[in-house]
């Protein structure tokens, strides 16, 4: 399928937003999905991901996550000062506006005319927490969260104080959740709270565990796993196409 890439400037009470739409050409109307990116914002692996769900039959919107910070358009890139900036603004940016920016982005998908009207989210990493969070709004159907940081430690946002974890008391969407059992960023221990959590809110959920890093749908880097992300891209796929039609 051929794809199309642009952008929009979305606004938001705290100044515009870039999001960069990946959308197949043509007329058709399409299930759209919100792409929550890591920290570094639009990188190109970030692009690649996007492209490939877009290319499955989707209207994909990424926002730049970091909008009220940094110059429309800015990457950070994928080395220590990258890495130190996107941690510094992860803890800077208010929770509030987190949530704002997946509430307009949801808005704008559920009413654009190559949408069917079913929002979904999916995120890796800071985008995958955001992906949850999104799945507390009341447009979003769908969330597939990969190896989602500061769930279980509650810790995102300016002063480092979230309440995802309570949130899912009131969760209506269905949740899709991969981790890598070697990442150091959410430990067994997190992983089983997260886990305890749904199934006490009794959440709509599936879960999948595989013997992989951190970031190891990223192709860049020595963290990647081919394989195991196109098997993870299988399960989102079909997780998708059962969710949002």
């Amino acid at each position: 399928m051929t794809i199309t890439e642009s952008f929009v400037e979305l606004t938001t009470t705290r100044g515009p937003m870039r999001v960069h739409l990946f959308a197949p050409a043509g007329n058709k109307k399409y299930p759209a999905v919100i792409f929550f990116s890591e920290i570094f914002q639009v990188t190109g692996p970030i692009r690649r991901m996007a492209a490939a769900l877009s290319g499955n039959g989707y209207l994909v919107a990424v926002p730049e996550v970091y909008h009220e910070f940094e110059l429309a358009g800015t990457v950070l890139a994928y080395d220590q000062a990258g890495s130190d900036r996107g941690n510094e603004l992860k803890y800077a940016k208010e929770l509030a506006s987190y949530d704002e920016d997946a509430r307009v982005t949801a808005e704008y998908l559920k009413n654009h005319p190559q949408s069917t009207g079913k929002v979904g989210s999916y995120g890796v990493c800071l985008g995958g927490h955001l992906a949850i969070r999104a799945g507390f709004q009341p447009h979003v159907d769908a969330v597939a969260a990969f190896y989602a940081t500061d769930v279980h430690t509650g810790s995102l946002g300016a002063g480092k104080s979230d309440d995802t974890l309570a949130k899912f008391g009131d969760a209506r969407a269905a949740f899709f959740f991969v981790w890598g059992r070697q990442d150091p960023h959410v430990p067994l221990e997190g992983r089983k709270k997260i886990a305890d959590r749904l199934n006490e809110a009794n959440v709509d959920f599936e879960w999948h565990e595989f013997n992989g890093a951190h970031a190891f749908l990223r192709d860049e880097g020595p963290r990647y796993n081919p394989s195991l992300a196109r098997v993870s891209m299988d399960l989102l796929l079909r997780f998708f196409s059962e969710r949002l039609g």
